[in-house]
């Protein structure tokens, strides 16, 4: 897996080499029913435009022939569309072996890549022989693996959102939802719905009800009539004060689980108790608030989504059950769908919750009742969340939702409201906010049955980065094939003098600040991923090897400054002997990764790096022991920056203009290596007099 940047694209690759054996010289067009099968077993990939760039490239490519690895690539980028991860950039070329190819596609998830890989070789080695193959079952079992590793649905979005503002991120812990957005210092996390801000302490506000319900009211915020209870005599006693209907509830549970509603008799009430006791700590009672079940979404100071409750109701035929209308009817309705794709499914057939079998009861019914025909029976009065709402909710219902966010210390809330119309006010009509949530599920949002799909994912994302924030910290990148390390220790110095928190990853190890931390030698990948994940850094300093580059890609996915010090293809253990592709490209890498708004700092001395400059999408600055250097010249005459060493004195190059900096005799071969971390710190915006200041006290 090539996890960051690399010689085949600016994202990660699956890289696999691949040994053909026998069917190395297999062409598309000369094994008999190949094509047809592959087309029966995976029309999707009509939709693959191949290197003819239109719909149907890729069949056309089959039909004129076209070798095994190049197929390989399409089908696994195919069978990963199919379970969700639409990718579109596949490479396959010949390697220095003859027969074994490289094959490379872009992944969402290292292991559904990996699976989809093995998977598409297996399909490949049935189609080629004329074998056959269950494409369902494959694709059942590989959706299985997509949805058991996948990020979930709210992470998802606010990740999708991530990338829509380029901000960086990585998942912290395979199997969670636990991720990074932004870089070091300027980093923050999110677990679903909660963010590194979601304190403890609210949490633990908004799980206890009956604390949440005398906090709210103290706030103005309207809420009913409850109270903690002890057993069931105390729970009918308070039913009996407040006036039925009444609901009674755990104290501290979530997701709908032991509530019941819209109790009358003292039964309902006693019988309830016991049910609620066993999901929670203890159990609470309170007025029931007529009307429908509403969700609100807060984000931050503002309430950015709605979603109204969709109760679940069965209509008999006067020949089925309930049991068995609800899998005909809720199983295919609005409702259908697993829990983690829809918002909407509440009805577990196999483990029939309680309240249900009691609201059944309730209704004269149990789950072998047959309605009459066209009868409507109400099988779970807790309501689904499934139909946006958000442009009807009124403003003064806003207002005390994110008030209601507030006074937990919430910064994303999903706030229960319950009132018979959300475009009045709660307290013109006995409405209510009669729960919050932390860690809200997004999904109503996300996908309702009904309504406009909500952004919610950039909400959050807007709150976590304001004003345009991209949470990246200056990132500088380092790379050729000798003086990497010495390079880096004069730019950290340099850059320290201005008083942020340097970060380095070198062959020397980790440094963050003045604290070294041990690292594998040579592991340039892992070392640059931990200063960016560590939240002390502020400005990180990466070494880059050509042969980490082919081996596993960048340890960074962006850089403010990329360095290159030479490239001498010459220097041993630079790249696999077996590979097609130059170790300069590896080099060249740390400049294609460039920020528009940054700088590429190439030696003008090495006409293979000065050529370098092509390749980047922002500024380009020389660093030259030569004055008379040609590249640099040219350069700087167009109006470009150098650093050169000209009579033994640095000077800082802006177009026609010259300025010494500093005296550097007798620097010998380090002589470079501090040129280039001049330039490098200039490029970073260190101003003169503190580059002057680094100089004075450095010590080679």
């Amino acid at each position: 897996m090539l996890r960051g940047p690399n010689v085949w694209a600016n994202f990660p690759v699956l890289e696999a080499w691949v040994d053909m054996g026998s069917l190395n010289e297999a062409s598309s067009d000369e094994v008999v029913g190949f094509n047809e099968r592959l087309k029966t077993w995976l029309p999707g990939l009509i939709e693959h435009r191949c290197s003819e760039g239109e719909r149907g490239g890729f069949f056309r490519r089959l039909d004129r022939g076209t070798y095994p690895a190049h197929v390989l690539e399409h089908v696994t980028l195919e069978l990963q569309s199919l379970v969700g991860h639409p990718l579109g950039f596949g490479k396959a070329r010949a390697t220095a072996v003859d027969g074994v190819y490289t094959v490379v596609v872009r992944y969402l998830d290292e292991t559904v890549a990996e699976a989809c890989l093995r998977c598409a070789r297996e399909l490949l080695l049935a189609a080629y022989q004329g074998e056959t193959f269950d494409v369902a079952a494959a694709l059942l079992r590989l959706q299985g693996i997509a949805d058991r590793s996948a990020l979930g649905p709210s992470t998802m979005a606010i990740v999708n959102a991530a990338r829509d503002r380029s901000i960086p991120w990585r998942r912290i812990q395979d199997g969670r939802s636990l991720v990074q957005l932004g870089h070091g210092a300027k980093q923050r996390r999110v677990w679903t719905a909660e963010t590194d801000r979601s304190g403890a302490i609210s949490e633990f506000i908004a799980q206890d009800k009956q604390l949440t319900r005398r906090l709210l009211r103290s706030a103005g915020v309207p809420v009913p009539t409850g109270c903690k209870v002890n057993d069931p005599d105390d729970a009918w006693e308070s039913a009996e004060s407040f006036g039925v209907p009444v609901v009674v509830k755990p104290l501290d549970a979530n997701h709908g689980r032991g509530v019941f509603i819209n109790l009358v008799t003292e039964a309902q009430v006693r019988n309830s108790f016991g049910y609620a006791l066993q999901e929670g700590r203890g159990v609470v009672v309170e007025h029931f608030v007529p009307g429908t079940d509403h969700r609100l979404l807060v984000v931050g100071n503002q309430m950015v989504a709605a979603s109204k409750g969709y109760p679940a109701v069965v209509v008999g035929d006067a020949t089925h059950t309930i049991r068995q209308l609800v899998l005909s009817q809720l199983k295919t309705s609005l409702q259908a769908g697993r829990p983690d794709e829809c918002p909407w499914s509440k009805i577990d057939d196999a483990a029939w919750e309680t309240s249900v079998l009691l609201d059944l009861e309730d209704q004269g019914y149990s789950l072998d009742s047959v309605p009459r025909d066209g009868e409507r029976v109400m099988v779970a009065r807790f309501s689904t969340w499934c139909i946006d709402v958000t442009d009807e909710v009124h403003p003064s219902i806003r207002a005390h939702a994110v008030t209601a966010a507030k006074v937990a210390g919430l910064d994303i809330c999903g706030v229960d409201v319950v009132c018979r119309d959300l475009s009045g006010p709660l307290e013109e009509q006995e409405g209510a906010i009669v729960e919050i949530n932390a860690s809200p599920n997004l999904l109503m949002y996300l996908k309702p049955a009904l309504g406009v799909v909500r952004p919610v994912g950039k909400a959050i994302i807007d709150m976590l980065f304001p004003d345009d924030q991209n949470g990246r910290i200056p990132t500088l990148g380092v790379t050729g094939t000798r003086g990497k390390t010495a390079t880096i220790r004069v730019l950290a110095h340099l850059l320290r003098a201005a008083g942020a928190c340097v970060s380095t990853a070198t062959s020397d190890g980790i440094q963050i600040g003045q604290r070294l931390a041990h690292m594998p030698m040579g592991d340039r990948y892992t070392g640059a991923r931990s200063i960016l994940l560590h939240p002390w850094t502020e400005i990180a300093i990466c070494e880059a090897w050509a042969a980490q580059v082919l081996g596993a890609g960048l340890g960074f996915d962006r850089c403010s400054v990329g360095v290159v010090l030479d490239a001498d293809s010459a220097q041993p253990g630079l790249a696999d002997p077996n590979t097609a592709q130059p170790f300069t490209a590896a080099l060249r890498c740390v400049v294609e990764v460039v920020l528009p708004g940054g700088t590429a700092v190439l030696n003008a001395d090495d006409a293979v790096v000065a050529a370098m400059a092509a390749a980047c999408k922002g500024e380009v600055m020389y660093f030259s022991c030569d004055g008379d250097n040609p590249f640099l010249h040219a350069h700087c005459t167009a109006g470009g920056r150098a650093v050169v060493l000209r009579d033994g004195v640095i000077r800082l190059v802006q177009g026609t203009v010259e300025r010494d900096l500093w005296p550097l005799p007798d620097a010998g071969g380090a002589a470079e290596n501090v040129l280039a971390a001049v330039a490098a710190a200039w490029a970073h915006g260190l101003a003169e007099p503190l580059l002057q200041d680094g100089l004075r006290t450095l010590i080679l």
